[in-house]
């Protein structure tokens, strides 16, 4: 994926730090804001396999530090659940600036809140995601609750959260305990998808239901059954990322194959930080290539060799078909089976190479069909000349140069 790293001022004048995580090769079909945890940050690992997995279905997302923390600037002890809100509506308005009108809020835990009540004050948005949400702000209380009495007497305190030290200040209390979700749930008319996991021992699985319940449909619930709270888990998050894009497709704005911004006759292929895993578009399609854990891959898709017979057998069985047809021979179906193997060249027959290893494709038609044996024989010898075979067989150029890129842009 491509990321570009950028700022925007919220209603304070604080710059808050942020990524733009944009789809391989074109625009995206659509602009999603993420929203973080409660004292996490943008780059938490579950959030970047999330947005990469919204990035293969087309849509844009912009990460982004809340106020005072990560790299955003501002300080801790000023905010609250009101001053999240009103960081995402400012991201909003970024957005809508420089790219385009944001379609989808997406939050994790305390994020999660924010967005439902962002929801609410932006006309454009036209779905919602949480993920691990509590039902109310005031839930993260429980972090510090041991701090109350001085933060009630003094107006202040530093309290420790997942082994951080922040400030928190009396106004923060008071403005999560002013809250009332349950009022903004009944009140949003937008459509809602609602991830929790029942193992989720930091915001329990009965907030699912809080959420869920005083919603209006379309609504939709999904249990992420043994994913912990930050989907530490990569299997987790990646799963969720593509859960939220396929469900999110229903509301977004409509996007055709043919309308994929790479041009006609090239391929883009990305490899980001999931070892070898490597996402192809071709023509508004995508796939995956990978390699196989024995190899050190996760073997996610087919490997590099896997796509290259089988392209051989795709052309194989292409031309079998519109020979065929074009000759009106009663031909049902074919299948080709085929292994790539480096072999001795003395296994292949070749005396003169009989110590080097030479790359042997083998290729096993199998031909379907009220056929007789000279229809079979000339089929047979049509194979042989597809396409992608005399490809492989003739002398190959391949002319590689470096792009320029722009030096905000990063490949992730």
């Amino acid at each position: 994926m491509q990321l570009e790293k950028i700022s925007f001022e919220n209603e304070r004048g604080d710059a808050l730090s942020a990524s733009l995580d944009l789809p391989l090769g074109g625009d995206p079909r659509a602009w999603a804001i993420f929203a973080h945890c409660f004292t996490c940050s943008k780059d938490l690992r579950a959030l970047r396999n999330i947005s990469n997995a919204m990035n293969r279905a087309g849509i844009g997302v912009l990460r982004f530090d809340f106020t005072g923390l990560g790299e955003s600037e501002g300080e801790f002890a000023e905010t609250n659940f009101s001053t999240n809100v009103s960081d995402l509506i400012s991201a909003a308005r970024w957005l809508e600036r420089k790219r385009g009108r944001v379609q989808l809020l997406v939050g994790h835990s305390f994020g999660g809140s924010a967005v439902l009540k962002a929801a609410e004050l932006l006309d454009d948005v036209r779905a919602v995601a949480t993920i691990a949400a509590p039902a109310d702000p005031d839930h993260v209380a429980h972090l510090f609750a041991d701090d109350f009495r001085e933060i009630e007497m003094t107006g202040e305190a530093s309290v420790e959260i997942t082994g951080r030290t922040f400030s928190v200040r009396r106004q923060f209390l008071e403005d999560i305990r002013e809250t009332s979700m349950r009022e903004t749930l009944e009140r949003l008319r937008k459509p809602v998808l609602v991830l929790h996991s029942p193992l989720d021992n930091v915001v329990g699985i009965d907030n699912a239901r809080l959420i869920f319940e005083p919603l209006h449909h379309p609504k939709s619930y999904i249990s992420l059954d043994q994913a912990d709270h930050l989907l530490s888990d990569p299997a987790d998050s990646r799963y969720v990322g593509s859960v939220i894009s396929s469900w999110a497709s229903r509301y977004l704005d409509r996007w055709d194959s043919e309308d994929y911004p790479v041009s006609g006759d090239r391929v883009v292929v990305g490899i980001g930080e999931e070892r070898y895993r490597s996402d192809i578009w071709a023509r508004g399609h995508r796939c995956v290539a990978d390699e196989p854990p024995s190899q050190g891959g996760q073997g996610l898709g087919p490997t590099p060799y896997d796509f290259l017979i089988g392209a051989l057998g795709a052309c194989t069985t292409m031309t079998l078909r519109m020979y065929a047809d074009r000759k009106e021979w009663p031909l049902d179906s074919v299948r080709v089976r085929l292994r790539f193997l480096r072999v001795h060249a003395t296994d292949s027959g070749d005396a003169e190479k009989s110590s080097a290893l030479i790359d042997r494709v083998e290729r096993e038609i199998e031909i379907y069909g009220d056929l007789d044996d000279k229809q079979r024989a000339r089929l047979m010898e049509i194979a042989d000349r597809c396409p992608v075979h005399r490809t492989l067989k003739g002398d190959i150029s391949v002319v590689t140069t470096e792009a320029k890129l722009d030096t905000k842009l990063e490949l992730t």
